[in-house]
Formats: C-alpha cells, sequence, structure tokens
C-alpha cells in the first residue's frame, strides 16, 4: 500500500464528521425565495384569487348566454312550426270552401237547368 493511502485514525474522524457535517446541512432550512418587488404573498395571492373569479365569471355569463340562445331557438322553432300548422289549416279552409262553393253553383246550375229543361 501507498504511503499516500495511508490513514491515521484522526483523519478518518475528520472525514467522518465532515461527511456528518455535509448530510446534516441538507436538511437545514434554506433561506425562503424572495418575493417579486412590490407584491407580498398574500397579495399575489389576491391577485390570482381575482383572475380566477374574473375567468369562472366570464364562463358562467358564456354559459347562460348559451343556454339563452339555445331556449331562445326553441321558442323560435315552436312559433314557427305553430304559424306552419296555423297556415297549412287555412289553406285546407280555404279549399274546402272553395270547393263548397263549386259544389253549391253546380248544385245551382243543375236545378236551373232542369227548370229550364220543364219548361
Amino acid at each position: 500500500m501507498k504511503e499516500a493511502d495511508k490513514t491515521n485514525f484522526e483523519a478518518r474522524l475528520k472525514s467522518a464528521s465532515d461527511a456528518k457535517k455535509a448530510l446534516l446541512e441538507k436538511f437545514k432550512p434554506r433561506p425562503a425565495a424572495v418575493a417579486p418587488v412590490g407584491r407580498s404573498r398574500a397579495a399575489q395571492r389576491a391577485l390570482e384569487l381575482t383572475q380566477v373569479r374574473a375567468a369562472r365569471v366570464t364562463a358562467k355569463a358564456a354559459r347562460k348566454a348559451a343556454v339563452a340562445a339555445a331556449e331562445t331557438a326553441v321558442v323560435v322553432a315552436a312559433a314557427a312550426a305553430e304559424a306552419a300548422a296555423l297556415e297549412s289549416r287555412r289553406g285546407e279552409r280555404k279549399e274546402r270552401k272553395q270547393l263548397t262553393k263549386a259544389e253549391a253553383k253546380a248544385k245551382r246550375d243543375a236545378k236551373y237547368a232542369a227548370r229550364k229543361a220543364r219548361q
């Protein structure tokens, strides 16, 4: 063994003590991170909370607008369907009236022709 590799008892104790100190140094608290200039942690949290609340309000408003638009679309579609049904009923009624008028005229004409034929 080389002479440089040989160590005495005190050297080994010192190196063990240094290793223990280095290990304990890992567990010591470190200085806290420096806060941004002009803002405390509470102020930063309050700002973030305000931003989150604003985002939630806008999202809620968007959801309400979407629901209102959907409800409006349903109402408009129902009104359009009702108007179409009413128009079709009106058309059918007009058609029936015209047929009734035509039948009544044909009946009158037949009576008139029969009366002329008798004379």
